[in-house]
């Protein structure tokens, strides 16, 4: 008996001590605690590695348990303890998914890959266990069929109908066996989805460098991309020598200005061929199952393809509008480019040249005809723009539009050195959120521009829950004595994502499923609107100053910035309208078509629309990260071109005023574009605003296509 006692007291001393650990391994965890920090933001100083994986499994233990309780609710089905409790759920999960997931994208290193490979199949496994869980969707459905007579506000109709509509597209109706089948597939999409962005990550900043040891072979370039070349030489050990990368910092102008064709060549093919080299990364075989997968799993859902699936919620509803859409601004553009063409080969023919222009030359011929048409070389004007002042200028803007204001501070933690955070208020000094911008490549960071947040924004029990917004870009980098120069190119970029920062900042909502969302067609309206204001000259006279003399942009340059604002658009319209309909084609195969070759098979669609050799897609298959690194922009990556059509037209409405920043259109269009977007369709919240349907004239008219 005594030693039975004595067993059992060593046991329960174990379980004690098991306990006691456990709670002060979940003390340590700051995912577990409210963050204390300014403003309660991420406290990166503290959030290490180990701390992300516990965080996943708690916060989806307790999304579970949150659920269970809704579906095990012996009350009926109603608004709040159905609709509201759904939305509220998994707060945690949220939380530390907002950290890890942004993190992965800027900071990526082996660790972070590893809890990626192992969280992303649960995350997607959680996910469709709760999409489809029938205790769960009856009592939406209960709340759903009977929402015109519970007397719902407006908000609470649109919420509750949004995730009804979610709950069926996602597999809720399907019978055991097809639910079974679904998240099979959805399990093994997203371990695809992150092979495909882990490949384009290793391709695009470790798999290809153009090392140059022969100062002759900068022939061309200017100064500062010859530094940041010499830079990034120092950064590889390689001092004394230069590289370029696949950065668009780097190979962009390299393009441009390198005289060495035959280096120019080597350069683009490293960036056109990525994913595409028969190595460890190559993302051919990845691609072409992916396409097939998302066929077989819509047919379960009842849909032709893809993209009848994901279309279906936007604002233009069939694949079919989408081509006649694209298509109908396929022959001018590449009509324009063709004719561009035929201008650069005419300055290869006078300069003796012994070659017909290919992809790798369009760039270089492309500023040899800027200068020739406009007087206007790229290297004259980047000195104007040196990135403070950008920055400086489009917060200006902000403030001449809405009367907000941004207040850097410097107590705030932050994932990597490189960053920077401000504040940002009212007119009348309230707190609206914080800004966070990241604005240079690293090897650790994945390729593009893109806007993010740390925490969104929504109201919870009468309390606005400020915002943590992220803006992430891979702008041209300081240099020794020369600060970060951007091209007029980079400028338009920073504007956009601010674009869509300014819609994070300023939505407004109860609800999470509501608040902000609307269709993915009016994505980019928020942010490409912003576009035209750094085009424009009083905009341009503000923040473009010379980055030695302080000197304010000449009206010369500006004049010379106006005029060519028609150059290259037929090129930079026709590489993007081809990839989208390479988007197209990959999402228009039905379940039980297969694709053999996706090399084959792009170029069968490349040719069937008569895309000239000269001219590649922006976006090839094995690195549309777009279209295969998320299910976010599959048969969507038409959206950028209809918005702007969208954007175009708002614009035309301040310019068509007078005032460019007319205070009152401005107000409607933060009121019913950005901060009550989600409240209605997106037609409907953007005829609020302009107070009739877009016109596509201010488009053409803008990119000279008419």
């Amino acid at each position: 008996m005594n030693k039975l006692f004595s067993v059992l007291m060593a046991l329960l001393v174990l379980v004690s001590a098991c306990q006691t650990k456990t709670k002060t391994t979940e003390s340590m965890n700051p995912f577990f605690t409210e963050y204390e920090t300014p403003f309660q933001t991420p406290p990166f100083d503290i959030i290490k590695v180990e701390h992300y994986m516990p965080a996943f499994e708690k916060g989806m233990q307790e999304q579970v348990e949150e659920i269970d309780a809704i579906v095990n609710n012996s009350a009926a089905p109603d608004f709040e303890n159905t609709i509201l409790a759904y939305d509220r759920s998994g707060e945690l999960l949220d939380k530390v998914g907002a950290v890890f997931f942004n993190v992965q994208g800027t900071d990526n290193n082996d660790e972070i890959q590893n809890i990626a490979r192992t969280i992303t199949p649960l995350l997607t496994k959680h996910s469709d266990n709760i999409s489809m869980n029938m205790g769960l969707f009856k009592r939406v459905k209960a709340v759903y069929e009977q929402r015109e007579e519970m007397n719902l506000t407006p908000a609470q109709k649109r919420v509750t109908e949004k995730y009804y509509n979610d709950f069926v597209r996602n597999g809720a109706e399907l019978s055991a066996d097809d639910q079974t089948k679904l998240k099979k597939l959805n399990e093994e999409l997203s371990n695809l989805q992150l092979s495909f962005s882990e490949n384009q990550l290793n391709e695009t900043n470790n798999n290809f460098k153009l090392i140059i040891d022969n100062e002759a072979d900068l022939a061309g370039l200017p100064e500062g991309v010859k530094s940041a070349a010499a830079e990034a030489a120092k950064e590889n050990d390689m001092e004394g020598k230069w590289v370029f990368t696949l950065q668009k910092p780097s190979w962009i102008p390299f393009l441009q200005y390198a005289e060495n064709r035959d280096l120019r060549e080597k350069i683009y093919r490293g960036y056109f061929m990525r994913g595409n080299n028969d190595n460890e990364f190559d993302n051919k075989e990845i691609a072409r199952k992916m396409a097939m997968l998302r066929s077989e799993r819509v047919k379960l859902l009842g849909y032709d393809t893809h993209a009848d699936y994901a279309i279906n919620v936007n604002m233009a509803k069939t694949p079919e509008n989408v081509e006649e859409f694209l298509m109908g601004l396929w022959e001018p553009a590449l009509k324009v480019a063709k004719q561009e063409l035929k201008e650069m080969q005419q300055i290869i023919d006078r300069e003796g040249g012994k070659f017909e222009l290919q992809s790798w030359d369009w760039w270089y011929y492309a500023e040899k005809l800027r200068k020739e048409k406009y007087d206007l070389d790229e290297s004259e004007i980047t000195p104007y723009f040196k990135l403070e002042n950008v920055r400086d200028g489009m917060f200006w803007v902000a403030n001449q539009l809405y009367g907000v204001t941004f207040t850097k501070i410097n107590d705030i933690q932050i994932y990597n050195p490189e960053v920077e955070v401000f504040e940002v208020k009212e007119a009348d000094d309230k707190h609206i959120g914080l800004l966070y911008l990241d604005y240079h490549p690293r090897s650790s960071k994945r390729p593009g521009a893109w806007q993010t947040s740390f925490r969104e924004s929504i109201t919870k029990d009468g309390k606005k829950i400020s915002p943590l917004v992220s803006l992430v870009c891979n702008f041209t980098k300081p240099t020794g004595d020369m600060p970060a120069l951007l091209t007029f190119d980079e400028v338009s970029t920073l504007f956009h994502e601010f674009g869509h920062g300014l819609h994070a900042l300023f939505t407004a909502g109860e609800y999470s499923r509501t608040a902000g969302v609307v269709p993915q067609d009016y994505v980019e309206l928020p942010s490409q609107i912003m576009e035209n204001w750094a085009a424009e000259p009083a905009v341009m006279r503000h923040y473009a100053r010379h980055y030695k003399t302080g000197e304010v942009i000449p009206d010369n340059l500006i004049e010379k910035i106006q005029k060519s604002g028609h150059f290259n658009q037929g090129f930079a319209t026709v590489e993007y309208l081809a990839a989208s309909l390479l988007d197209l084609n990959w999402h228009k195969l039905k379940a039980g078509e297969t694709v053999e070759n996706t090399v084959a098979f792009e170029k069968e669609a490349m040719d069937n629309i008569g895309l000239i050799d000269e001219i590649i897609p922006r976006y090839r298959s094995t690195y549309f990260g777009h279209i295969f690194s998320s299910d976010y922009y599959a048969a969507g990556y038409y959206v950028y071109i209809w918005a702007a059509v969208l954007d175009s037209d708002a614009f035309d409405a301040f310019k068509q005023s007078g005032d460019i920043f007319n205070k009152e259109l401005a107000a409607k269009f933060r009121q019913h574009c950005l901060s009550e977007c989600g409240d209605d369709e997106g037609m409907v919240q953007y005829r609020k605003f302009r107070g009739q349907d877009p016109s596509l004239q201010p488009l053409l008219n803008k990119r000279g296509l008419n």
